[in-house]
């Protein structure tokens, strides 16, 4: 059995699905379970990372565990979490951290996924580490005013980034979490070329049938509107990636490839899958 934490999220619902497709049994934990949009054949359990003795119902019997840590991690130890899979017999320990663990080293938003790499690495356990860069459904926030007045707004228009299709990282994830061949690797996720945030509005006006106006914010405009929804710290981390990629961010991983035998999916095909999101017509 595997265990899917943040299991309703972008990366854990398609995770979730991947592994029942493959007949794994699949236990999908999450604070709050949905009412509806459940995997049929997965077994939903309500726990929180913050009681790591609190998780032993979803734990128990389970080999393999798929740690996917929300928000700023704050209140999580990750050494009990790592003690609770470990007494309950998992062996093989899936963790999602970020690229920008590597790339942004002295970046304080980023800090306790550095943490839990170093737990994950230290727990005894089989484990490997995927660091997925942006995600492309970071898109669905431009989707209320792609429905309402067809308009993107956001900041570095023509700064281009590799990001990923969530559901290349949960395919990645649902290969390691089976067959381990990748144990004691961390894995760089990222889309096949770099798209500017231009470019994506630009794919998603041809996703939806209309046209879509991009209006590019200055910094202070963007970061403020962050900080409605984020800490100054995390805000201030990722507008430093959007406007100021390093080489190694910018860069188009192999990763995606090299597990799964087929190149990573393009923003625009992300894009066709949630048109309805937007006001098109419904994805495939």
């Amino acid at each position: 059995m595997i265990v899917v934490t943040g299991a309703t999220g972008n990366v854990g619902r398609p995770l979730v699905r991947a592994l029942v497709r493959e007949g794994e049994q699949v236990t999908a934990v999450a604070r709050r379970l949905p009412g509806a949009d459940r995997v049929a054949g997965a077994r939903y359990l309500s726990a929180d990372l913050a009681d790591p003795e609190g998780l032993a119902p979803a734990l128990e019997g389970a080999d393999a565990l798929y740690l996917l840590v929300s928000g700023a991690g704050e209140g999580l130890d990750p050494d009990r979490i790592l003690k609770a899979a470990a007494g309950a017999g998992i062996g093989r320990v899936v963790l999602q951290s970020s690229q920008a663990a590597r790339t942004r080293p002295d970046s304080p938003s980023h800090d306790h996924l550095r943490v839990f790499e170093e737990a994950v690495r230290g727990s005894g356990l089989e484990w490997t580490v995927l660091r997925p860069g942006g995600f492309a459904s970071n898109a669905f926030a431009w989707a209320g005013p792609v429905r309402e007045r067809r308009e993107v707004r956001s900041p570095f228009g023509d700064v281009g980034l590799p990001v990923v299709d969530p559901v290349d990282i949960a395919e990645v994830a649902a290969r390691v979490l089976r067959d381990g061949a990748h144990s004691g690797r961390a894995l760089e996720l990222t889309g096949p070329a770099a798209v500017t945030p231009r470019e994506r509005a630009g794919a998603i006006a041809d996703a939806v049938g209309a046209p879509v106006r991009f209006v590019e914010q200055t910094r202070e405009e963007a970061r403020a509107a962050l900080l409605e929804f984020m800490p100054e710290v995390v805000a201030d981390g990722t507008l430093a990636i959007l406007g100021e990629p390093s080489q190694d961010e910018r860069r188009v991983s192999p990763d995606v490839e090299r597990v799964l035998g087929r190149a990573p999916r393009a923003f625009a095909e992300w894009a066709r899958d949630n048109a309805a999101a937007f006001g098109g017509p419904a994805g495939d």
